[in-house]
């Protein structure tokens, strides 16, 4: 039985030995390279649709395409990674984290942002100083609710 890590390790193996790039394979499936990439990777399941034109379009066995659209186990361990462009983000949250939320929560009030109903697009943008990465995420914001 084929697995979300097997299935990861055939895309990969695709994107090394064809020098494919995530935006092509989101372009085959039609959807956003950051969403597509995240799907690749176990985190995310793909419609069945866009499952099936990956597979075709990078030359994997059938099952794959049942493995990408299954829903994925969004398990990661609970250390800090030592990957330096990973920590980064890690070291982000740590130092704004706090900030994040204040802000959140004054704007929109006792709540958060969605990683459900979510976009975020990831672009090198050029700079006299030196190129720049521009990170945008937009989530939809879920208040808390009351009860009896």
């Amino acid at each position: 039985m084929m697995t979300k890590a097997d299935v990861t390790e055939m895309i990969m193996e695709k994107k090394r030995s064809g020098g494919t790039s995530w935006a092509e394979i989101a372009a085959m499936a039609g959807l956003s390279e950051v969403f597509v990439t995240s799907a690749c990777l176990g985190m995310n399941s793909l419609p069945r649709d866009a499952a099936d034109k990956i597979t075709a379009g990078l030359g994997l066995p059938q099952e794959a395409a049942v493995v990408l659209a299954e829903y994925p186990k969004k398990m990661f361990e609970q250390t800090i990674p030592t990957d330096p462009c990973i920590y980064r983000f890690y070291e982000i949250i740590g130092v704004y984290g706090e900030t994040l939320k204040e802000l959140i929560q004054e704007k929109g009030g006792d709540g958060i942002m969605s990683a459900i109903d979510f976009d975020m697009h990831v672009e090198k943008v050029p700079n006299p100083k030196g190129d720049r990465i521009k990170v945008t995420m937009s989530g939809k914001f879920l208040p808390y609710a009351s009860w009896e």
